[in-house]
């Protein structure tokens, strides 16, 4: 086991999981839950390197990067016995000619499950931020935990389990991944090539996650953070300000933004910590007092937001929910 490789940085808890299965004790399908940029694909996609290394291990964890199998996850090649899709699963009959990574049917996802392994080993499927077109889609996908085919594994990333189908989420495992620590996200920016002052920018403007470091990064971004702070600011002091930073590409973006400032005006004012956001801890502390039922209802609101920002609710209309939120808190 000294000898093999696992590739992630973080996730130490889902690792431990992981080190204490073995091939009989591993499950036909996982849930790898939480926030956008934890790492919840990359550990799946070690996780399956891994399942499919030809080196013999007495566990599930650790590759040898050397084998034929590893060769072409290096090379970034498609594995015959890796699948990977990301986003919506729709349902449909016309299932011929569809590529995975493109507009995939989940008829067409069951009928590739069922061919036999290319290596005669084991098969991996990943299913990142998975949503389903319909109600339907996610219908289909049931034949897989109803009848699972044998050296199957199928992992499904998303930051929201509940909107999963309960009658598919009883037939999972759900493994939780906690934010990245400030360590962990400068680690993985280096990786990525940025220069020291861009890692260290990006990991103290991260709160736990890679996604929301390179946004902060990038100057368009970082426009969209300054933004939805100013609109939260203008609202808690009773104005009326335009949602310009609500749309679909920024949406969730902003929303966890607005969580951490909301995050932030408690800890300040109750003293409990340091802030997320210390460039605006000044205009934070100057806000008013508000009873901690309060709050937590303003928090209760943001999460609510995040769920609808997953459906086809209007942008708009989810910010509205969060303005209302922070206004009638201040009544």
């Amino acid at each position: 086991m000294n000898d093999l490789a696992f590739d992630v940085i973080g996730a130490q808890g889902p690792r431990e999981y992981f080190e204490h299965l073995t091939s009989e004790t591993l499950a036909h399908a996982y849930v790898f839950s939480g926030p956008r940029g934890v790492g919840k694909k990359t550990f799946a996609r070690r996780l399956a390197q891994s399942l499919l290394c030809r080196a013999d291990k007495p566990g599930v964890i650790g590759y040898d990067d050397t084998c034929a199998s590893c060769a072409l996850f290096r090379a970034g090649a498609m594995h015959p016995d890796f699948l990977e899709h990301e986003g919506a699963l729709r349902i449909g009959e016309r299932d011929a000619g569809v590529r995975l990574g493109d507009d995939l049917t989940a008829r067409e996802l069951i009928r590739r499950l069922s061919l036999e392994s290319y290596s005669g080993g084991m098969r991996v499927l990943l299913l990142g931020d998975l949503e389903f077109s319909t109600h339907h889609a996610g219908n289909a996908l049931l034949k897989f935990f109803e009848e699972p085919p044998r050296g199957v594994v199928l992992i499904m990333t998303t930051i929201s389990p509940e909107s999963l189908l309960p009658t598919i989420r009883s037939r999972t495992i759900e493994v939780r991944f906690p934010l990245l620590s400030q360590r962990d996200v400068a680690e993985i920016l280096t990786r990525k090539g940025l220069d020291a002052r861009e890692c260290e920018n990006g990991a103290r403007l991260a709160h736990g996650s890679v996604t929301r470091a390179l946004a902060a990064i990038e100057s368009q971004e970082a426009s969209v953070r300054t933004q939805v702070a100013r609109w939260f600011f203008d609202v808690v002091a009773g104005g009326t300000p335009e949602e310009g930073w609500a749309s679909r590409e920024t949406l969730d973006a902003g929303l966890e933004v607005l969580k951490g400032l909301v995050r932030d005006w408690i800890v300040l004012r109750s003293a409990q910590g340091p802030p997320l956001f210390s460039d605006y801890a000044e205009e934070l502390r100057k806000l008013p007092v508000l009873p901690a039922t309060h709050m937590s209802a303003i928090l209760d609101r943001v999460d609510e937001a995040q769920r609808l920002a997953q459906t086809n609710v209007s942008p708009t209309m989810v910010s509205e929910i969060v303005r209302m939120a922070l206004a009638l808190s201040l009544l």
